[in-house]
């Protein structure tokens, strides 16, 4: 009689739990790693807006014409760049949530909602707050502005 060479099937199976239970630990550490990479990403996205805002200022002295005697790329609103950017923070939002944005003439501000609840909403607007905010203040009244962080 040759011994046998091999595994028993009892042996397979205890390492496949093993590997199961380790694969589940990683997956656990590296889905809250992707929120908040996600939620670094709307931070960043959101700061940007501030440079592409002062950029669009210094060249057209306004953020949005109410006489609309400005071409469309010339408003903030129609900016090739900052669309770009709310796509990008939209892209990283949970479940894509567009971001609020409000925009007039000398003022404007942008909010998303965050990956992480703990860290948001975060808001970025033109005096240059970029931060977290108790309510969901750019969306509503008729300031262009986020409310005082917390």
């Amino acid at each position: 009689m040759k011994p046998q060479k091999g595994f028993t099937i009892i042996e397979l199976i205890v390492v496949i739990a093993i590997i199961a239970v380790l694969a589940a630990i990683v997956l656990v550490n590296v889905t809250s790693y992707i929120a908040k990479g996600k939620d670094a990403s709307i931070k960043g996205n959101l700061s940007s807006m501030a440079t592409i805002a002062a950029a669009h200022y210094d060249s057209y002295s306004t953020f949005i014409d109410d006489a609309l005697t400005l071409t469309v790329d010339e408003d903030l609103a129609d900016s090739a760049t900052f669309k770009a950017g709310l796509t990008a923070i939209e892209n990283a939002a949970p479940n894509k949530a567009v971001p609020t944005k409000k925009i007039t003439a000398s003022a404007w501000c942008v909010e998303s909602a965050l990956n992480t609840t703990a860290d948001g909403p975060w808001c970025a607007d033109s005096s240059g707050f970029k931060g977290k905010i108790a309510t969901d203040d750019c969306s509503g009244g008729t300031a262009a502005t986020c409310a005082t962080g917390d």
